[in-house]
């Protein structure tokens, strides 16, 4: 009988690879990605204070449209980058969540940038 591998537990597996070597500080926080199937969002977290700063996704209630595209991805970025700068965030980390940097990751962070955020 083959078995299947848990693709999850195989990201979650890198993730933890990757949170052990970034954190997010007061002056640069972290700009955390999870991605479903259906959608897609992002926070941005003080890893120091334990604390979430900002956070925007597709599931949200000023979204409209479909949650599990490229265009839904990138819509998100610019949201998460514009409601950082308001409260005077400009430069981050990025922890792409154990995910490949490929595809509606990618576009979260092309549209993050374009938003003015720094990574």
């Amino acid at each position: 009988m083959v078995s299947r591998k848990d693709s999850n537990q195989a990201r979650l597996k890198r993730h933890k690879r990757v949170r052990a070597k970034i954190s997010g500080t007061a002056e640069r926080p972290r700009l955390a990605v999870y991605r479903s199937n259906a959608n897609i969002s992002a926070q941005i977290i003080d890893d120091v204070a334990g604390v979430t700063l900002v956070s925007a996704s597709s599931y949200g209630n000023g979204f409209e449209g479909n949650g599990g595209n490229k265009a839904a991805a990138r819509a998100v970025g610019k949201m998460i980058a514009e409601k950082a700068v308001a409260q005077g965030i400009t430069e981050v980390v990025f922890d792409r969540g154990g995910y490949l940097y490929h595809g509606r990751v990618s576009e979260l962070a092309d549209g993050a940038r374009e938003g003015g955020l720094k990574f």
